[in-house]
């Protein structure tokens, strides 16, 4: 899986084909995808970066739809419970995903510097702690994957 965060690439293109995803799944699943939880998305989708809930809510008054903190977490909630958007564990913020494909593992590359925030796909076995697993005869469900460090743009800015 591509991961658009850092890349250069066609912003409202992206924010459609992902929308029109999420509503086909909704539809597929028989899920709500309500007007606020589809803005919430679109939020997430038009920033690249991770957001707090509060950031979210705020846009969310000044557009009329919503001012109480349960009005976000509760899209939030739905979004991350369906797989449309990921909870950054090292941000207590949230991001729109980038792969809607079923058994997907994201894992998260975070610019230190601008916050944006990359989706990469590594299988939740994969590498040491996969071997480590195995030696112990655990069975790996679920994995929460973040580096930290510096995206191409903000390498490109650093002084020498």
């Amino acid at each position: 899986m591509p991961s658009t965060g850092f890349a250069r690439h066609d912003h409202g293109t992206c924010i459609e084909d992902s929308l029109a995803a999420a509503e086909a799944a909704c539809a597929q699943a028989r899920l709500q995808l309500t007007p606020v939880r589809r803005r919430v998305l679109e939020i997430l989708l038009e920033a690249h970066r991770a957001m707090g809930a509060y950031d979210i809510l705020e846009r969310l008054r000044a557009e009329g739809l919503g001012s109480q903190p349960p009005v976000a977490y509760r899209a939030l909630d739905f979004l991350t419970a369906n797989g449309f958007a990921h909870r950054i564990e090292r941000l207590n913020a949230f991001i729109a995903c980038a792969g809607l494909e079923a058994g997907h593992a994201p894992a998260f590359l975070i610019c230190r510097a601008c916050n944006r925030v990359a989706e990469a796909e590594i299988p939740p076995d994969a590498g040491e702690l996969g071997r480590a697993a195995d030696r112990a005869g655990f069975v790996i469900e679920r994995t929460v994957r973040e580096a930290t460090g510096l995206c191409p743009a903000c390498v490109e800015a650093e002084p020498a």
